[in-house]
């Protein structure tokens, strides 16, 4: 055989060696995928991380892989915990999921993952932003809305109180009208977005999902927010006061619905409509 004959074959060779290594790889990664699945159905969630960074390392183009491995690290995540080694893994799965989204940007559970490691570092700023990233891919997304909402109250209920504490006043949920006025003053300048915002999320959390209890026990609590914003006006903030318990007696209505239809599920029981009718 010629030299260039045996430098042919030589090539064909390897390649064919290439292909079969590269299909070795693909079957060993979903091997690895597999057992990572397994691994994190029984949330041993450290052992799922090594399985699925093989995957990744075997397969980088395996579907998924990345995402289950970000889901993964997110599981490590302590809420509240602000120490280095929480927040790196915090940063860790973030990265990832935004390794997903270079791909597809519109990969909503990539979006609400991260927002979500966001909020339970406590990094609320960034946390809304991601969740907006949200509702622009899915405008009707519940728990999306809700937890801007949810957000916003937040920030409110804290500056209330950093203002309120200092003068001396118990937050009394209906106004504070006993603070004194430049301390409602600065309450309003602070809170007023957060509030005008906080409602129009939660009430569009509703909107999406009527039954969301959850939501408007937040609407109670922002409308009491929204009480000290409208001071100035007796009436709004009577007003005020009394949509808040609206919400609040809502709230527990349609959680104890819920609670009930959830029971005669589990139970196997027949859900009847009003009209007599199977749900």
């Amino acid at each position: 055989m010629n030299q260039p004959a045996r430098l042919i074959a030589l090539a064909v060779t390897l390649g064919g060696m290439v292909i079969s290594m590269s299909g070795c790889n693909r079957l060993a990664a979903r091997d690895q995928l597999n057992k990572g699945v397994e691994s994190y159905k029984a949330a041993r969630y450290e052992e799922a991380i090594g399985h699925f960074q093989k995957a990744t390392e075997l397969d980088p183009s395996l579907p998924m892989a990345k995402s289950y491995l970000a889901t993964a690290l997110a599981q490590n995540v302590v809420p509240g915990l602000d120490t280095p080694d929480n927040l790196k893994t915090a940063q860790q799965a973030i990265s990832m999921f935004q390794e997903v989204l270079a791909k597809d940007p519109n990969d909503v559970n990539s979006l609400k993952q991260i927002a979500a490691i966001y909020f339970s570092v406590k990094k609320l700023d960034d946390a809304e932003q991601w969740q907006k990233k949200v509702l622009a891919v899915d405008p009707k997304d519940p728990e999306a809305a809700y937890t801007i909402g949810v957000i916003d109250w937040t920030k409110a209920h804290e500056n209330t109180l950093k203002l309120l504490v200092p003068a001396g006043v118990n937050d009394d949920g209906e106004g504070n009208v006993k603070a004194p006025k430049k301390v409602l003053e600065q309450i309003k300048q602070v809170n007023e977005p957060l509030v005008t915002e906080g409602l129009q999320y939660l009430n569009q959390a509703v909107a999406n999902r009527p039954n969301y209890d959850d939501a408007m026990a937040y609407l109670n609590l922002t409308y009491r927010r929204k009480a000290d914003v409208d001071y100035q006006d007796a009436n709004a903030v009577k007003d005020d006061v009394a949509k808040a318990k609206e919400w609040s007696a809502k709230a527990m209505g349609t959680r104890k619905a819920n609670e009930e239809a959830k029971e005669k599920k589990n139970a196997g029981g027949i859900v009847m409509d009003s009209g007599g009718n199977m749900k």
